[in-house]
């Protein structure tokens, strides 16, 4: 499952993301088993976790297994009228253990009749149904045991097509002629296909499924298999029954239906594998792109795992209201539409390679996750870390052009080197008990560093032995369970090396080291002395750190691209000697920043490196690891911030998208930080200076023979320049929005983001009313979420709360309003204040609204976290010490946290800040 977080940079969009032989499944694992400026510093430097530590986890118990699945015979009835459906289950089922109940998982579903038929045996009906909703279980009561061996389950039951983008759901949409409509559809990651039919909703509880709908015979029917059979339904002769191949043995989250009109494409992959998108109606053409895509998806994820994928068909479908970005159902993939149209002539660049990147990540999962599945969600990052690491080596199969892996850092690696340092992160490895639980852990941890470890482990193995290493493990686990060390183990016995060892040390422990790193010449050879100690985004401390095996790679300027040599750093100190390297030369720690840490070199090889950005000697993605090492060595006071601007004004000659994306999204997060003092106009003075050359030297129009990149660089830098108030661009902005509303001279889909967003910045009512106008007018929902993200920069007090109360009205879909209230919070310091208020006056709307969803992680993080007073710290936790958010709790205690780094940040460096721009304006003596 791809989710939508907030990114950092411009892949700006957040991403969510089992078969088992008909055998007595296995008791499952219970869940209980499992030298430099000194910061100025809270009173106690464990006063940030114990403030706002974790409330005591409910104890949690999974499903008894005297009863088990061996496949599921479902037959449903959505009613699209009145939002209700009627379904017949017919489980094929095994008794292990002689019992007189049943107990399996429901929520939200209404029970009317049960029996139990033991094979060769008579109808044994249910005498009672005992719902424990909070723990959502429901205990079906029989009148006598039944004994060991198979038997039938039936059940006829009844429930609601929700609002709430879980479980089985409506999403409303507007056909071709204007009326307003409604899809049946499905989401069950991680525990909602409970929602749909009475099942044992566990991931290691697995079986076939055989999938029977009945729905209004003008509409498409969709699942996880093909269609074998559609034929009237003889009630009813408005409907047809249609009814659907038996699946692989799979997880019931993997489950997946879709009712509703849609147009569609379709190919067939080089491998015989028939590919369609689905649209919606008269927009088949915006599913092109995703095909092209997928189909060479497909064949490439078929060699790279040496394992063909195992199903004759695979849909990818755009639904209208959806929570997460996408959603790797077996078969029938679910994505929002921004994640999957593209319009040729209407979309951007930065979308079409969303959309390419969503696909790889989906798509893998049909072999990592759906062939062979985590045993318990404890291991969800290994799904997902992996899929979001081996998206961009699809995405670079397929587009080498975009230049993928260099994003990847900036979009994924420093993300997660952000939120693993606080002192509220978790190990990517959790122990997952209540359901409730498991929405917290899709978060940059499991996706973003999970993502991250595994591409430092690619690095250490070697392709060819992890590749190896992958087809064992998917060979040995194909329609069974698996567990991290399950993993560890094949690549181990690839490679020859201590994958256990070393991975355990990344997954198993919070947070990640700090390398310190000294040297000294000796003769020919240079000596490297390093040590690790724990990253902590408050600052060094004096206290015992964990030790990580640490893959290090070293590079020399005689060739910056190649590696030197290797080491494993599994001490708190070494001493290694570089052969070879004259005194003239700079040594770099993790070319290719690779390795998950981060680097604090000793002045004279810092020195040594810096001319690198100048000259560009230094590659493209070292010199975004170098310059994002010394921002967040500036943000822990381990330097001043002052030496990190100083830094970024090295990067005037720059001519790398990516770069400029991580300086922007730093210099964003400083603004933001300033914004809280009297001269924040300086810190725009400054962005103006750097950003100025580079954006003259683009100007506002594609020249020939420009690429994919050029046009995200023209974007961002545009953008950055209207924002901080730049006169020309921002009068060329006007005169071109101008042209665009009136029809004059339609902007290029590249172009619309940084215009909208530099006019409503410097605009006034009239603008807002013209952009609420375009929002309502855009017929994409890539256009009308390109608006919805830059509203909340329009500048006068009354009109943000326009803004706010547009979010929740119903011209905004109930997935995006996370994205306009954040973006009313992250455009000023009133605005900021402006959607705290707002969150806490409507909570309760909000809340229902996304209740048990991360999707209120994502608006509380977005609302709170660029506070920095200290006050506000206990504010945001009083309140939330009185409206409950369990999915939230660790969200809460990270914001609450990252406030108090902020207020800390600013006392001890806005003086400096503020003399060093000051010192800039001053005309020279």
């Amino acid at each position: 499952m791809l989710f939508f977080m907030s990114c950092r940079v411009s892949l700006s969009v957040i991403r969510l993301a089992l078969p088992r032989n008909p055998t007595p499944i296995a008791k499952p694992v219970s869940p209980t088993l499992r030298a430099s400026k000194l910061p100025v510093r809270f009173n106690s430097v464990s006063s940030v976790s114990t403030l706002f530590s974790m409330p005591e986890r409910r104890p949690f118990v999974r499903l008894p297994t005297d009863v088990y699945p061996v496949n599921y015979g479902l037959r449903l009835k959505p009613d699209l009228i009145d939002f209700t459906f009627e379904g017949k289950l017919e489980a094929a089922v095994e008794v292990t253990q002689g019992t007189n109940q049943i107990v399996m998982n429901c929520a939200d579903i209404d029970i009317i009749t049960a029996s139990f038929v033991p094979e060769g045996g008579e109808e044994i009906n249910a005498t009672g149904f005992n719902y424990q909703n909070e723990d959502e279980k429901v205990t079906l009561c029989f009148p006598s045991t039944l004994q060991n061996g198979s038997g039938s389950l039936k059940i006829d039951f009844v429930g609601e097509l929700n609002d709430k983008m879980k479980g089985f759901y409506r999403s409303k949409y507007t056909s071709p002629s204007g009326e307003v409509r409604f899809a049946a559809v499905t989401q069950f990651e991680a525990t909602d296909a409970r929602r749909a039919f009475p099942c044992w909703d566990e991931p290691a509880i697995k079986a076939t499924f055989d999938i029977t709908l009945i729905v209004p015979k003008e509409r498409v029917a969709l699942s996880n298999m093909n269609v074998v059979d559609r034929k009237p339904y003889p009630e009813d002769h408005s409907l047809v029954e249609v009814k659907f191949a038996t699946t692989p043995i799979m997880s019931t989250y993997l489950v997946a239906f879709v009712i509703g009109e849609y147009d569609f494409v379709e190919n067939t992959s080089s491998d015989g594998v028939t590919v369609r998108v689905y649209t919606p109606v008269g927009k088949a053409e915006q599913g092109k792109f995703a095909l092209e895509v997928a189909t060479k998806t497909l064949p490439f994820y078929k060699d790279y795992f040496n394992v063909p994928y195992p199903l004759p068909k695979i849909d990818l479908i755009a639904i209208a209201d959806f929570a997460a970005g996408a959603m790797e159902n077996w078969g029938l993939v679910t994505y929002r539409e921004t994640a999957l149209l593209i319009d040729p002539k209407n979309s951007c660049a930065s979308s079409r390679q969303w959309v390419a990147l969503v696909v790889g990540h989906e798509l893998a999962h049909q072999w990592f996750g759906n062939l062979v599945t985590m045993e318990w969600w404890t291991h969800l990052w290994l799904n997902e870390g992996f899929a979001s690491w081996i998206e961009y080596l699809c995405v670079d199969h397929c587009f080498p052009e975009y230049d993928i892996w260099t994003q990847f850092v900036s979009a994924d690696y420093t993300r997660a080197l952000d939120l693993d340092a606080l002192d509220n992160s978790h190990p990517i490895e959790v122990d997952v008990g209540h359901p409730s639980e498991v929405d917290e852990i899709f978060d940059a941890i499991s996706y973003s560093k999970g993502a991250s470890v595994i591409r430092m482990l690619h690095n250490y193995i070697g392709d060819e032995d992890f590749r190896k290493g992958m087809n064992a493990y998917l060979l040995k686990f194909q329609h069974k369970n698996a567990s991290t060390e399950d993993l560890w183990e094949c690549l181990e016995q690839a490679s020859g090396k201590p994958i256990g060892a070393v991975m355990n040390s990344w997954t198993k422990q919070m947070g990640f080291p700090i390398l310190v790193v000294d040297q000294e010449q000796h003769g020919s050879d240079r000596v490297l002395k390093m040590s690790q100690k724990k990253f902590c985004a408050s600052g060094p401390r004096n206290e015992d750190c964990p030790n990580w095996m640490v893959p290090i790679s070293i590079c020399t300027s005689e060739d910056p691209s190649c590696t030197k040599m290797k080491v494993l750093l599994d001490q708190p100190e070494t001493t290694v000697n570089v052969t070879n390297v004259a005194p003239d030369q700079w040594v770099k720690i993790n070319p290719g920043t690779v390795g998950f840490y981060r680097i604090q070199y000793s002045s004279a090889m810092l020195e040594s490196l810096l001319p690198g950005i100048r000259d560009l000697t230094l590659l493209p993605v070292d010199r975004l690891g170098l310059q994002n090492d010394l921002f967040s060595l500036a943000r822990a006071g381990m330097i001043s911030t002052v030496e990190v601007l100083k830094v970024m004004e090295a990067f005037v000659n720059e001519p790398n998208y990516t770069v400029w994306s991580d300086l922007s999204c730093n210099l964003g997060v400083l603004s933001s930080l300033l914004s809280h003092t009297d001269f924040h106009e300086d810190i725009q003075e400054f962005i103006r200076d750097l950003f100025t050359p580079i954006g003259m030297k683009l100007g506002w129009d594609s020249r020939a023979g420009e690429g994919h990149l050029d046009a995200l660089l023209r974007g961002l830098v545009l953008g950055k320049l209207g924002k901080a108030g730049h006169k020309a661009t921002l009068e060329e902005a006007r005169r071109r929005f101008k042209e665009h509303v009136e029809g004059k001279q339609i902007l290029s889909a590249d172009l619309r983001s940084p215009v909208y967003l530099t006019v409503l910045k410097h605009g006034d009512s009239t603008t807002l009313d013209t952009m609420l106008k375009l929002h309502k007018q855009a017929d994409m929902q890539e256009e009308k979420n390109r608006i919805e993200r830059v509203l909340g920069a329009i500048p006068a007090p009354d009109l943000i709360q326009r803004v706010l109360n547009f979010a929740l009205s119903e011209d905004v879909r109930p997935q995006d309003t996370v994205s306009v209230i954040g973006g009313v919070a992250g455009s000023s310091k009133q605005g900021r204040k402006a959607a705290w208020k707002f969150v806490r006056d409507n909570w309760e709307e909000l809340h229902n609204r996304y209740q048990g969803g991360f999707l209120i992680s994502r608006l509380i993080k977005l609302t709170v976290d660029g506070f920095a007073i200290d006050k506000m710290a206990a504010e945001v936790k009083s309140f939330f010490e009185s409206h409950h958010a369990p999915a939230a709790e660790r969200t809460v205690q990270q914001c609450c946290e990252n406030i108090l780094l902020n207020a800390a940040w600013l006392k001890r460096d806005a003086d400096d800040i503020h003399h060093y721009l000051l010192q800039r304006k001053a005309p020279p003596v």
